[in-house]
């Protein structure tokens, strides 16, 4: 307040109580009118809106939780990426992992966002890849808040279910794989493996000469295994966008619990010769190691070319899971506008996981069916039915080497895919595969 308000107040020839009320009335309005203007970090200066988030809830609510909703199932489905009972089942637990998501009063006594809200904000960021302040005018909420809201959900949903949705294949998991890879033809094929790159659009001036590769902008790259189902076993995600498929290759863990002899065993004989270490399939830049098959660039006779067209058909599984899953979430499809590299870890494997929780929850069989949980495809087979391990105890740094100049082994490599060959060159003699 000015000195001469001051001065004015203390008067005391001003002893009339109304006439001093009347002037510090006054006296607040002027310094409320200079204060104005003042300057960004004034409180005063910044502006209030309310938003009406009881409403903005309560609208959400009737169009798409209630019993009678607006908007049916299947519109849900569009707009969410995934079926409302998966959405609440991930909202409850994310409530039960983390206060953020449960409907709270303030300081203020003031009623706060729900669950529904965030949450519908952080999935319409990954499925529209939009930004920020475009949820304010439905969902009733800001822009700080809506990133915040994303990374706290990815978050969640990498430490609630990343252990289920994210694991190595268990002794179950091999057995269906293995069956429906003998069906096509390559017995022991575990999946197709490949890269994708995310462009990172805010990555610092500092970085762009590391992450920068053959796309001339800066990326991230994505190291995945899908199987027939387009579920991804295998998720490596972090690499700068400078490496190859074989530097990122170098650097993950695909095979690191084969090396380290522990993890589900996977038997098979193809024309008579007995295997003990399922393949991926792959294309050319990856090297010739015996867990890795690649196509013939040049085949030379019919049975090469049958080889190759049937290669080259079953790679593309993991091609269709990258395509998937950019449909689903075009926060990854579009070049990534978070700085920081853990929001966009987080943000790749919680896309990840979510697609193979759509994957689960609306997997149909062979006939077109959907499949029943306590059928022979249940994904959600952890407990008892673990990885059975090859090697219980520690093991010696030269059972370490061995294995690892197995997996390398370039003649096992060449036998392999010569059996595989064969082996589909007589299935198609027979009529069994066209």
């Amino acid at each position: 307040m000015s000195n001469f308000f001051k001065r004015l107040l203390n008067d005391s020839s001003s002893s009339d109580e109304e006439e001093r009320n009347m002037w510090f009335a006054a006296a607040i309005e002027f310094e409320r009118q200079n204060s104005q203007g003042s300057g960004s970090g004034d409180r005063s200066s910044r502006q209030y809106r309310y938003r009406d988030r009881v409403s903005g809830h309560s609208r959400l609510l009737n169009d798409y939780f209630v019993e009678n909703p607006v908007y049916d199932e299947t519109l849900f489905r569009r707009r969410f990426r995934l079926s409302r009972p998966l959405f609440l089942r991930i909202l409850h637990t994310l409530q039960q992992h983390n206060d953020y998501f449960v409907q709270r009063r303030n300081a203020a006594n003031t009623v706060g966002l729900s669950g529904e809200q965030k949450m519908t904000a952080a999935l319409r960021m990954l499925a529209y890849g939009m930004s920020a302040d475009s949820l304010d005018e439905y969902v009733r909420i800001g822009e700080t808040t809506t990133i915040e809201c994303v990374k706290r959900f990815c978050q969640g949903v990498v430490e609630i279910f990343g252990p289920e949705y994210l694991r190595s294949p268990n002794a179950a998991d091999i057995s269906r794989l293995l069956r429906k890879a003998n069906q096509r033809g390559f017995p022991g094929m575990l999946g197709s493996l490949d890269c994708m790159h995310w462009a990172w659009k805010n990555c610092p001036a500092a970085y762009h000469g590391m992450y920068t590769g053959h796309v001339h902008r800066p990326t991230i790259v994505l190291e995945a295994v899908a199987s027939y189902d387009l579920w991804i076993w295998h998720a490596f995600f972090g690499m700068p966008g400078s490496n190859n498929d074989i530097n990122v290759l170098d650097a993950s863990n695909l095979f690191a619990n084969l090396q380290e002899g522990c993890g589900p065993s996977v038997n098979y004989t193809i024309m008579g010769n007995h295997y003990n270490m399922g393949y991926y399939l792959a294309d050319g830049i990856y090297p010739k190691w015996a867990t890795i098959v690649q196509s013939i660039s040049h085949p030379q006779d019919l049975a090469h070319e049958f080889f190759a067209k049937k290669h080259e058909s079953y790679r593309k599984d993991v091609e269709r899971a990258f395509g998937v899953l950019q449909a689903r979430f075009a926060i990854v499809r579009g070049p990534a506008r978070f700085w920081h590299h853990e929001d966009l870890t987080f943000i790749m494997k919680a896309c990840i996981i979510l697609h193979n929780m759509i994957i689960e929850d609306e997997r149909v069989d062979d006939n077109g069916l959907v499949a029943m949980a306590s059928g022979n495809d249940d994904y959600d087979s952890l407990g008892t039915d673990g990885p059975v391990e090859v090697s219980r105890g520690p093991i010696s740094f030269d059972h370490f080497m061995a294995t690892n100049r197995a997996i390398q082994d370039s003649n096992t490599h060449y036998a392999l895919r010569r059996d595989i060959i064969a082996h589909l060159w007589t299935l198609h003699g027979q009529g069994v595969i066209e």
